[in-house]
């Protein structure tokens, strides 16, 4: 799906350019704009919704779920349930660049993934594993202009870590943003940031810079969480405020506004009730880009309207609910 045009885009990436550079925001290093080698946003022709709505034609809820969320842009998520993982997003990235449109996409492997939190629980054998995993993830997406996004939550999930695994995972990160760099010249990098109501701004401006941020092109907010994009945009800014005093720099901002239309800022996390889209993927809305990154209607796991579902399902009913705000 195209939501603009390439001269449009252009201007826009430019724009952004000349705007990031005026209040001191330095993107990474690499001179790749993938914006400006595309033409939209990639629509995911095989996204769960898509694949049910295909399924279930008769449904009294495909129609609406086909329209407002399957044929929205949206991430693909890759783990170990990718199997060959260049392959993978080789294939994926390739699709996308055939269209001459931007994919975008989500590494979800890291070791020790969701060790507090349990729902997503997994990830890579180990460090040595996820390094080698990362390294093909960059690898198959090669030269084609993509949108990653690296290990939602992994820097707010330490409370169960020791000071030893702290800082492995901190050196998986780092490790997979040169990996990136060196392999993908033409994918933007966004480690991820948590949201308003986890990790306080300062103690995430460390924990991202010790990540690697700085060689990043920048953070992602928001990730399967239901906080409004306002509060996002001034925890955003707060991180970089952070990041700018203590390191001397700072970076744009993504957020996830797949169901963040009724942004209420105490909303539980694991698929609470009575929540609704958000903005569709685009440029600008307060952060460089608001980004529809977990898929509308999956699971956050066995809890709230989800009960009895695993993380990662497609739940229908909970999809079409969330397109009028039920």
């Amino acid at each position: 799906m195209r939501l603009f045009s390439r001269p449009w885009i252009r201007i826009a990436a430019t724009s952004l350019a000349l705007t990031l550079a005026a209040v001191g925001i330095s993107p990474a290093a690499s001179a790749a704009n993938p914006p400006d080698l595309t033409s939209g946003f990639y629509t995911d022709p095989d996204s769960a919704p898509a694949q049910w709505a295909d399924a279930n034609p008769q449904d009294g809820r495909s129609d609406a779920i086909r329209e407002s969320i399957a044929e929205q842009p949206m991430a693909r998520w890759f783990g170990g349930w990718s199997g060959a993982i260049g392959t993978a997003t080789g294939s994926y990235a390739g699709a996308a660049a055939h269209h001459r449109e931007l994919p975008i996409m989500v590494a979800y492997n890291i070791a020790g993934r969701d060790s507090c939190g349990g729902h997503s629980g997994g990830g890579a054998g180990s460090a040595s594993a996820y390094n080698s995993w990362i390294a093909g993830f960059a690898g198959g997406i090669a030269a084609r202009p993509t949108l990653v996004i690296l290990e939602p939550d992994a820097l707010g999930d330490y409370d169960c870590l020791s000071s030893a695994q702290v800082r492995e995972r901190e050196a998986m990160l780092r490790n997979a943003v040169a990996q990136f760099n060196a392999q993908a010249p033409n994918t933007w990098t966004y480690l991820d940031a948590g949201n308003p109501g986890w990790i306080d701004a300062s103690t995430m401006a460390q924990r991202l810079h010790s990540a690697g941020l700085r060689d990043a092109h920048g953070f992602s907010l928001n990730i399967s969480n239901f906080i409004g994009t306002a509060s996002n945009t001034a925890y955003g800014n707060a991180i970089n405020a952070e990041l700018s005093s203590r390191f001397g720099y700072s970076k744009p901002f993504v957020i996830d506004t797949s169901r963040n239309g009724v942004g209420a800022a105490n909303t539980p996390w694991c698929n609470p009730a009575g929540q609704k889209l958000g903005a569709t993927s685009r440029y600008g809305g307060g952060a460089e880009m608001l980004l529809w990154i977990k898929t509308p209607g999956q699971s956050d796991g066995d809890c709230g309207v989800g009960l009895g579902s695993t993380a990662g399902q497609f739940l229908p009913e909970a999809a079409y609910k969330m397109i009028f705000g039920h």
